[in-house]
């Protein structure tokens, strides 16, 4: 029966693109009359007029169908109170289906009967990358992006997804994705592809979901060391020495891209960091160390916003790098580094500070050239997680605690500024 119905659908869907048959009526009515559709053949037929409509349509149109979503296809408060005073009264299944239908925005239902469609769930990714856009200026949006972020955590749920190492080997449009995606060290030709996933001491891990096979959704590249590296030269560098496998002992990450920005705010890092780390463990038992290679992308941000000089020395910047990551803090005393706080909620500690280890333009940007290693130490990952979420503290080695305390010094008659 599964194989028939994939039949039927595909002679539907080819059917209806070879008929060239539009449906003219204005995408909010074809919202409206999604939701109305009972059968699933008439309903596949909208949903795919939506799509198509939202696809072609301009920047203004595209505002003007999630100012609908937002405006029309919103709670009802009115009949939301009506149901839980019911509830209150009658805790019954027939009340308790009634509440549950009342509390969830018709935009959610909307999706989901969107993506029934072949290839839809990447579309509705591109939709969300669309919102984010739009809720720049109007904020008000948000209730929306809340309704496609609550349904992406549940679609993209860690069950889901599949690891899949990429290598030289792997598909060219996979390589090319991988090639267009990597955010943190660009990816400049093919041979600089190469040299990224062809030596036996480096691995590249993707984490791909099956409704988009081609599509990565994140990526981290991996140097097999022997010892921890301080710059990410000597990694990347044309001419460096290849390590035999058999005498690795450090597995160093040293990027992780997200390749979705529609999918903002679905967390894939720690998952993706733990998975691996199991993965080379298995394959090559003598790895010890896993750290990461990992910029301070906002280093140069706040030491502006506080007014501060960056040292000509490298031994007085590397202090006060020391001292940004420990005590650089939002108001909501979160540290102000967004991979600190990324790499210190899945568990890691900060290790050490390197001056001097990213000379690319990017890195002397917004990075002063330093670049910090996180160590994921496997005995005590889930220790540092509960000490950092629950109690926001920052677990660090004594290097850093005391590179951390010189940096004091530096900031002591500074002004601090507030930053939210």
């Amino acid at each position: 029966m599964s194989l028939l119905a994939d039949l039927l659908s595909t002679l539907f869907d080819r059917r209806y693109v070879f008929m060239g048959k539009r449906d003219e009526r204005p995408l909010t009515e074809l919202c409206n009359a999604l939701m109305s559709s009972q059968g699933d053949v008439s309903g596949a037929a909208i949903a795919h007029e939506i799509l198509d409509g939202y696809a072609t349509t301009d920047t203004e149109g595209k505002r003007a169908f999630f100012e609908h979503l937002n405006r029309e296809m919103d709670i009802d408060p009115e009949k939301l109170e009506s149901v839980v005073s019911s509830y209150k009264t009658e805790r019954t299944e027939a009340n308790y289906r009634k509440l549950v239908e009342a509390a969830e925005p018709k935009r959610q239902e909307l999706a989901r009967r969107l993506n029934q469609v072949p290839g839809a769930t990447h579309q509705l990714v591109h939709m969300r990358k669309d919102l984010l856009g739009f809720m720049k200026e109007q904020p008000n949006l948000a209730r929306t992006d809340l309704d496609f972020q609550h349904l992406f955590n549940s679609w993209f749920n860690r069950g889901f997804l599949v690891l899949r190492p990429i290598s030289w080997d792997s598909p060219a449009q996979i390589l090319e994705k991988i090639i267009a995606y990597e955010a943190v060290h660009a990816i400049d030709s093919w041979d600089d592809l190469r040299r990224r996933l062809q030596p036996e001491d480096r691995r590249c891990f993707a984490f791909f979901h099956p409704s988009l096979p081609d599509e990565p959704l994140i990526f981290v590249e991996v140097a097999l060391t022997k010892g921890v590296p301080s710059s990410i030269q000597g990694v990347l560098a044309e001419e460096r020495d290849i390590v035999p496998v058999d005498e690795v002992d450090t597995a160093v990450f040293y990027s992780i891209s997200n390749c979705q920005s529609g999918l903002a705010g679905v967390s894939f890092g720690n998952s993706l960091i733990k998975q691996v780390v199991q993965d080379l463990s298995r394959e090559l038992s003598q790895l010890k160390t896993f750290v990461t290679l990992s910029p301070l992308p906002t280093f140069c941000k706040w030491a502006k916003e506080q007014e501060i000089e960056l040292p000509e020395t490298d031994a007085a910047l590397k202090e006060l790098a020391a001292y940004y990551l420990l005590e650089g803090k939002r108001k909501n005393d979160m540290p102000f580094d967004p991979v600190a706080r990324f790499h210190l909620y899945n568990g890691a500690l900060v290790h050490d500070v390197h001056v001097g280890a990213d000379t690319s333009e990017n890195g002397k940007k917004q990075s002063a050239g330093v670049m910090v290693n996180y160590l994921y130490d496997l005995q005590k990952i889930s220790q540092n997680h509960e000490v950092f979420a629950n109690k926001k503290e920052i677990v660090a080695s004594k290097r850093v605690q005391t590179l951390a305390k010189a940096g004091v010094v530096q900031t002591a008659s500074q002004p601090k500024s507030d930053v939210a």
